[in-house]
């Protein structure tokens, strides 16, 4: 009588494939901490020299970025480390809910700031650095969002996958502000800059959401 096939062992270790896509996602998410830590600086130095709302919101967006990509690099750093199991699973829900909050303070900002300019009329003074940053971030920011996704989807990380969009939502927010400043110092139009962003609201106000019910990368 034949034996009885053995049963295949659970191996609960890393997939190799995955830790390399988990260092990858360590990196652009370093890569966009120390980005964003420069970025708020300068933004909120031009921002304050230029009387600029715009340019001083635009570095507190920063600053919400550089806390987000903080946390989820200890996240990551769990996985690179060989972290498996129940543990990596709720370092990244909570890693994911943390980041849907930040999109919720993100979406306030922006109401806030819209909402502000356009009862004031407060105008964004011209600033040439301010125009030379937002053209910079968006370049630079759509890649890094376009990597992190790939990696996210990878690793089925959804911590990394919201933190991406976040960074899509930066990208957003350095058009926004491109277009608010070119306009009010070419044309005189003050009140491109809020209207446009207004229109990201529902979209900020959904991911946060999403993120704080910790739905998945596979929920999309």
């Amino acid at each position: 009588m034949s034996e009885p096939p053995t049963a295949t062992p659970d191996l609960q270790g890393p997939v190799p494939g995955d830790r390399d896509w988990a260092r990858i996602g360590l990196w652009l998410v370093g890569t966009t901490l120390t980005y964003n830590v420069i970025e708020a600086l300068i933004a909120l130095a031009s921002g304050v020299a230029a009387d600029s709302i715009a340019l001083i919101g635009f570095g507190l967006d920063s600053a919400i970025e550089v806390a987000a990509a903080a946390v989820l690099l200890w996240r990551l750093s769990l996985e690179t480390r060989g972290v498996t199991g129940e543990r990596l699973e709720r370092a990244d829900r909570s890693v994911h809910r943390f980041v849907g909050v930040t999109f919720l303070a993100l979406a306030l900002y922006v109401s806030g700031q819209a909402g502000w300019t356009l009862w004031t009329r407060d105008a964004p003074q011209e600033s040439l650095v301010g125009i030379a940053l937002a053209g910079a971030s968006l370049v630079i920011m759509p890649l890094v969002a376009w990597g992190k996704l790939r990696a996210a989807r990878e690793i089925g990380s959804a911590a990394l996958r919201a933190e991406a969009k976040e960074t899509l939502a930066c990208s957003y927010l350095s058009l926004v502000l491109l277009l608010g400043l070119v306009a009010n110092a070419a044309a005189g139009w003050w009140w491109a800059d809020p209207v446009a962003a207004l229109a990201m609201v529902p979209w900020l106000l959904k991911e946060g959401l999403e993120g704080i019910r910790g739905e998945s990368c596979e929920d999309h």
